[in-house]
């Protein structure tokens, strides 16, 4: 690989973890997070950052211990044994099918609310059939494809974000900023933490770099980084924009956020490059998220990529998916914070810790460290994850209760 093809290559891939972050979480997280306010929100989302930036790059150095192509199921396996390979396949079929179900049934709110805009009426399940009927074909056809077509989504979503943020800021209120609520701030962190998963790509991308550790690096911190700071403007304009009392609203009827901007901004461009944003995000999200499913399940059921494979994989990763989402419509908020809470918290926080304290510790692998602290950090990786996961579990429970 020459250095054209190495830069292109790194490109690419920062724009794939950027993508396969920038997405369902666009839509529902402004919701979720109100429930704090604007500065508390902004504070968990930079602690929710470093946490996955941490945590993915703990999987990135396991990743590394193995020659072979490994999938996240495999590493956990040969790091945590059987039980805990039987228990990441469990969540990582959870975790990625609650995403894909988000992704589908958001899909269908918001091409209908597109549809609204030109005066047509479109049903949910249209708007869900076609979304995943056409964006199925980028997934079937692999990595490269996905790539090529990524580059194009986030062209479209860094100009539309542009234009929103540069049309939208004279609508913003100083005072709806100012609310706070931090005792809500446990319960928003699990939006935020799946707002981050790229990890799902650290095993392609490990590959596609050719094993590049400096690369690889700079590849999911800057890929990540960029989703944080783009998180953070869009928080600030929506908060700022939408009174506390319509995200109530939006939260009980599971709307997203865009519907929340459609009931209370009266401007048909701000509304048009919200929703142009916000479809370039869910599609961007969809297609990358979906094509580490394919990879993962073609490890786990040990089927070949090849032609009939992989249209076999790509129909087992969507139709499920879809399939909820039809039956369950409104489905879409809380696919989203379960996702976080009992997938992406253990499967993407505290495994990649369990698995370098095993290997570093009790394997004895004699390889780099990518993430400094030795057992402190992995430690406090595993009690941070564990408290939001018990907060949240209360919570539903009524357990506890929210000021």
């Amino acid at each position: 690989m020459n250095s054209s093809q190495s830069s292109s290559r790194v490109t690419g891939s920062i724009l794939m973890v950027a993508g396969c972050c920038i997405g369902a979480g666009m839509l529902g997280v402004p919701v979720i997070s109100s429930l704090a306010g604007f500065i508390p929100s902004t504070l968990m989302f930079v602690l929710s950052w470093l946490f996955m930036m941490t945590t993915g790059l703990l999987l990135l150095e396991v990743n590394l211990w193995f020659e072979e192509e490994v999938s996240i199921v495999s590493m956990v396996g040969l790091t945590l044994g059987k039980v805990g390979r039987i228990l990441s396949w469990v969540l990582f079929g959870y975790l990625f099918y609650s995403l894909m179900i988000a992704y589908v049934a958001g899909s269908g709110l918001l091409l209908a609310g597109l549809a609204d805009d030109v005066g047509l009426i479109l049903p949910n399940w249209v708007g869900s059939t076609a979304f995943t009927l056409l964006f199925s074909i980028f997934v079937f056809l692999g990595t490269g494809f996905v790539d090529w077509f990524n580059r194009l989504l986030m062209a479209g979503l860094i100009i539309s974000y542009v234009l929103l943020v540069s049309l939208g800021i004279r609508y913003v209120e100083p005072e709806f900023l100012l609310y706070q609520d931090w005792s809500a701030t446990l319960l928003v962190i699990p939006a935020m933490i799946i707002s981050f998963g790229f990890h799902n790509l650290v095993p392609s991308l490990t590959t596609y770099m050719e094993r590049d550790r400096k690369k690889l690096f700079w590849i999911f911190f800057l890929g990540s980084l960029l989703p944080l700071l783009i998180y953070l403007v869009w928080g600030g304009l929506i908060m700022g924009i939408v009174p506390i009392s319509a995200f109530q609203s939006a939260m009980e009827s599971g709307d997203l956020v865009t519907v929340a901007l459609k009931n209370t901004v009266n401007s048909p461009l701000v509304l048009l490059f919200a929703e142009h944003f916000a479809f370039f995000a869910i599609v961007s999200s969809f297609i990358t998220v979906a094509l580490s499913f394919v990879d993962f399940l073609a490890d786990g059921l040990h089927v070949k990529k090849d032609r009939k494979g992989r249209l076999f994989l790509t129909f087992l990763t969507l139709f499920p998916p879809f399939l909820c989402a039809m039956i369950y419509p409104g489905i879409f908020l809380v696919a989203i914070s379960y996702a976080g809470v009992f997938g992406a918290l253990i499967l993407f926080g505290i495994f990649p810790a369990l698995m370098v304290w095993r290997g570093r510790y009790f394997m004895k692998i004699d390889a780099r460290k990518i993430v400094p602290g030795g057992r402190v950090t992995l430690s406090l990786i595993i009690v941070f994850a564990v408290l939001v996961i018990f907060v949240n579990i209360a919570l539903d429970l009524h357990l506890l209760e929210l000021n």
